[in-house]
C-alpha cells in the first residue's frame, strides 16, 4: 500500500510542506486502507491529510532540535525519486 513514513525531524533543510503533505498522506492511507481514493472518500480523506500535516508542522515547529540527522533521507529528497515523478509529471501532461 504505502512505504514507512520517513522521519522529518532533523532534517537539513528542515522539512518542506510538501514532504509533510506526503507524510501526512501516507499515514491516512495506511489508517484508512484506502490507496486511490473515491469520489466517496475524497473529502473525508482530503480533511484528514489537511489536519495531519498542520499538526505535523505545529510537532515538528515546537519540539527541540534534534542533534542526529534522520538515519534515511525523505522520498522526495532522493534523486530517483524526483526522477520517477517528473517523468510521471510529463507523461501525464
Amino acid at each position: 500500500m504505502c512505504r514507512n513514513i520517513t522521519m522529518l525531524r532533523g532534517l537539513e533543510p528542515g522539512a518542506t510542506a510538501e514532504e509533510i503533505h506526503a507524510a501526512a498522506l501516507q499515514y491516512v492511507r495506511k489508517v484508512s486502507g484506502v490507496t486511490a481514493p473515491s469520489a466517496a472518500t475524497r473529502e473525508a480523506m482530503d480533511v484528514a491529510v489537511a489536519a495531519i500535516a498542520a499538526a505535523t508542522t505545529t510537532l515538528l515547529q515546537d519540539l527541540p532540535a534534534r542533534r542526529v540527522p534522520p538515519p534515511t533521507l525523505p522520498p522526495l529528497r532522493r534523486p530517483e525519486v524526483r526522477a520517477r515523478i517528473a517523468a510521471t509529471t510529463r507523461a501525464t501532461a
